[in-house]
C-alpha cells in the first residue's frame, strides 16, 4: 500500500518555492457543528532524520482515533512543522453553504499559519479535493491528496483532532444528543436524538434531515 510521500512538496521546491503549505478540512458531512480547516507548513530543509515521526502518517479517516492523537501531538510540538486553524461555525455553513465554508475555514487557516512562519509567508498551497480558494498565493488542488501528500496528511489530522475536540467540548452542553460519539456525523443515534429533541443552535439548519424536524 502507498503512503503519502513529499514527492510534491520536493518537486515545488526545485521550483524556487520555500514555503509549501498543505490543506485540508473535517467536517463538511456532519449535521451539526463547524468545519474546520487546517494549514501544515513542513520544514523542508531540515535534516531528514528529524521528520522519522512521519514515518505511518495517512489521511486521518485512515487512523484510528488513538493514532490521530498520537500524530497529533507530535505534529504540533514539532520544531519542523508549523501548522495554522481556521473554524468557521454552522451559523455560516447555513449562510453561504458547506463549500464556501469550507474554502473561508481555509483561508482562515492559511491568515493563522502566516502569522506563525518566520522569514516570509507562505508562497504555494497544496490543497485537497477539486476545488480552489480565492488567493494570491498559488495553489494546486490534488484530489485524494490526504492520502498522497504528507503536508495534506498532517494536516488532515490536526483538522480532524481539532474539529472532534470541539463537538467533545459541545457534547458537554448538549448532553443529550451525544456529540463526543459521532460528533455531529448523521448516526442511527445522532438522528434519534435529533427526532425526539429537536434541533439545538449548533445543528447546521439547512442541512437534511435537520431542517425537517
Amino acid at each position: 500500500m502507498k503512503h503519502p510521500n513529499f514527492n510534491k512538496e520536493n518537486l515545488l521546491k526545485k521550483k524556487g518555492y520555500k514555503r509549501i503549505a498543505g490543506l485540508d478540512e473535517a467536517g463538511r458531512g456532519p449535521l451539526a457543528g463547524p468545519v474546520v480547516a487546517a494549514a501544515v507548513l513542513v520544514d523542508l530543509n531540515c535534516d531528514s532524520k528529524e521528520l522519522k515521526f512521519l514515518k505511518g502518517i495517512n489521511d486521518s479517516k485512515k487512523l484510528s482515533a488513538k493514532q490521530r492523537d498520537k500524530f497529533y501531538e507530535i505534529l504540533v510540538n514539532s520544531e519542523n512543522i508549523k501548522w495554522g486553524i481556521g473554524v468557521v461555525s454552522e451559523k455560516i455553513i447555513d449562510k453561504v453553504n458547506i463549500l464556501q465554508a469550507t474554502k473561508l475555514a481555509m483561508q482562515k487557516s492559511i491568515d493563522d499559519l502566516n502569522c506563525k512562519t518566520i522569514g516570509g509567508h507562505l508562497d504555494y498551497l497544496i490543497l485537497d479535493g477539486n476545488f480552489k480558494i480565492k488567493t494570491d498565493i498559488p495553489q494546486k488542488s490534488v484530489i485524494g491528496g490526504d492520502q498522497k501528500v504528507i503536508s495534506i496528511s498532517a494536516a488532515s489530522i490536526i483538522a480532524k483532532v481539532t474539529r472532534d475536540r470541539i463537538m467533545c467540548e459541545y457534547d458537554k452542553k448538549y448532553p443529550q444528543y451525544g456529540f463526543s460519539k459521532h460528533k455531529g456525523y448523521g448516526t442511527k443515534l445522532h438522528i434519534k436524538m435529533l427526532k425526539e429533541c429537536g434541533a439545538c443552535p449548533i445543528h447546521r439548519k439547512t442541512f437534511y434531515p435537520v431542517m425537517t424536524v
